[in-house]
């Protein structure tokens, strides 16, 4: 893991872009359906009235976490050559001795097998490292170990 804002793939870039502008148009839609508090009528409506709310705080939440990265990400530049980091294709060796190639990712995709996400305990483990690194990582059976073996 780097000191300052984690490098981020053009690609990776892209999908918060466009990810950001989709929370935008949702939040614009939910928004639109909020009342007047003196309209509300009976528990039902206002119910529903706070759940909308709701919904609006939580993609108000997850739009500013989006700017603050696109933001950090301008300051971070392109992802270092040699070092893994959101964008990388990471080939690794683990405790078993599988291989598995996969790509660090910052949206989790349930449609591809092949991402980890660069939060995950994996992917953080995997931040700035080079090939021949050996990572420590916890999983829900305990701590693991995997040797990077190429990137790029």
């Amino acid at each position: 893991m780097t000191d300052g804002p984690e490098p981020i793939s053009a690609d990776a870039l892209s999908a918060l872009r466009r990810e950001l502008a989709d929370l935008r148009e949702e939040r614009g839609s939910v928004a639109a359906t909020l009342k007047d508090v003196d309209a509300v009528g009976d528990r039902a409506d206002e119910a529903d009235e706070l759940q909308r709310a709701t919904e609006v705080t939580r993609l108000d939440q997850r739009i500013a976490a989006i700017e603050g990265r696109i933001r950090a990400a301008s300051v971070a530049g392109a992802p270092a050559t040699g070092v893994v980091g959101v964008g990388t294709t990471v080939t690794v060796r683990f405790d078993d001795g599988d291989e598995s190639t996969f790509h660090i990712g910052e949206l989790a995709d349930a449609d591809d097998p092949d991402l980890v996400t660069s939060d995950s305990p994996l992917g953080l483990a995997l931040l700035g490292c080079r090939a021949g690194d050996t990572v420590a990582y916890r999983t829900p059976a305990g701590e693991a170990t995997a040797v990077v073996l190429s990137l790029r």
